[in-house]
């Protein structure tokens, strides 16, 4: 199968699906046509996809989010979990025109320490979203599971979002411990 993975982490599964016999070509660009590619996974990539392009593959485009759906959609998942105090984890889902909103493939909730920072919590969440698709590519890869709607609302964020609570980084950046930012959103 020809894989098309799109964006900055979409590496970490290369070697993982080129193992099973996949032949993967990797883009963090914006693309505008897909051709060759008979399935599609996005992980980590900061462009819309087109309209024509997700109704064209339908049910054999996904995308791997750091949040645990619906809740924190779109930008600084992670960030937006510890200042609204929403469940943690990690989302495999089905692409849809409405960002982050097709059906739910697989989740997983992630506990967090008290002595995480934002890059650890971060890491974490990579490493636990890595993991969850390499244990059930073969399943996300022949379309057999069942996908499950976003029923809730949740909460959906824009990069600019986060702005007016850089204040509470305190000059640490990403190794802000999460405690800091525990429950103060506005």
């Amino acid at each position: 199968m020809n894989i098309l993975l799109l964006g900055n982490k979409a590496r970490l599964l290369e070697s993982r699906l080129e193992k099973d016999g996949h032949v993967c070509s990797v883009t963090e660009d914006r693309i505008t046509d897909c051709s060759g590619a008979d399935f599609i996974i996005s992980f980590g990539y900061r462009h819309i996809i087109p309209a024509d392009i997700i109704e064209k593959y339908g049910r054999r485009i996904i995308n791997l989010h750091i949040s645990f759906l619906p809740w924190n959609k779109g930008a600084d998942p992670n960030l937006w979990s510890f200042l609204e105090n929403t469940r943690k984890g990690v989302t495999i889902h089905r692409v849809s025109e409405e960002l982050d909103g097709g059906e739910i493939l697989i989740q997983k909730e992630v506990v967090f320490g008290e002595r995480e920072t934002l890059k650890t919590s971060y890491d974490k969440l990579i490493e636990e979203i890595t993991a969850l698709f390499c244990d059930n590519a073969g399943a996300l890869l022949s379309g057999s599971l069942e996908g499950k709607p976003q029923r809730e609302k949740g909460s959906m964020h824009k990069l600019k979002d986060k702005d007016k609570y850089l204040r509470l980084f305190s000059g640490l950046g990403y190794d802000t411990p999460v405690e800091n930012l525990a429950g103060k959103a506005l």
